[in-house]
């Protein structure tokens, strides 16, 4: 599958093993995993300090104040309303044009920060959400920072909640909700190796498909 032609976007539950399911995806495919890395190449396109990019890193905003200015605007956006933008929002805009731009460069996985609604125009994209039974998670963030097993939960619970209003705020769609997503799988029930062996014959079933409707 080294010919592979889309580009893969995960969603994912705190503790689901999602970037490390991405980052053997990525290797057996011989493409680019973009994480963290998208909040680098926005703030070097945009010119706003890359800190500004970690601090909102799919996060909600908790000020009253910004969300009252970001009643007043959508998400189409002109020059004259961008210059008054709360600076979440341009956060978020030039996070979505660094999306958008590496895309356009071929197949790649994109983990997090709405990628799937950003490329929904794109023929080549295949949305995937991973999630995991709660033990599950709670035992793969116990072992991974050596927390207790309340910690984790507690850890997990706030980082999805997090990860859920940020998704609902921006897109048209609900974090999670099956309806938003392509596919979505549990990495409880097929381990993290099962998980990957699944989305590389998911991919080669969808591009026969989409080969067959050339």
């Amino acid at each position: 599958m080294s010919n592979v032609n889309t580009i893969i976007t995960i969603g994912r539950q705190y503790g689901s093993g999602g970037r490390e399911i991405g980052q053997k995806l990525a290797a057996d495919l011989g493409i680019k995993l973009y994480d963290k890395e998208m909040l680098d190449r926005a703030a070097k396109e945009s010119g706003i300090c890359q800190e500004l990019f970690e601090t909102h890193d799919e996060k909600p905003t908790n000020s009253f104040l910004y969300s009252l200015v970001m009643d007043t605007y959508s998400l189409g956006y002109s020059s004259g309303t961008y210059n008054d933008m709360p600076l979440n929002h341009k956060v978020f805009l030039a996070q979505f044009d660094a999306i958008k731009k590496i895309a356009d460069e071929g197949p790649c996985i994109l983990v997090g920060r709405c990628a799937d609604y950003a490329l929904e125009s794109y023929d080549n994209v295949m949305s995937v959400f991973i999630h995991a039974d709660l033990d599950a998670r709670v035992r793969r963030i116990t072992r991974l920072y050596d927390l207790t097993d309340a910690k984790a939960k507690d850890t997990i619970l706030k980082t999805d909640k997090k990860r859920a209003s940020y998704y609902n705020y921006y897109t048209n769609k609900k974090w999670g909700d099956v309806d938003s997503y392509d596919f979505s799988l549990s990495s409880s029930e097929l381990g993290i190796d099962g998980t990957v062996a699944a989305l590389k014959a998911l991919i080669e079933l969808r591009e026969n498909v989409t080969d067959r409707k050339l």
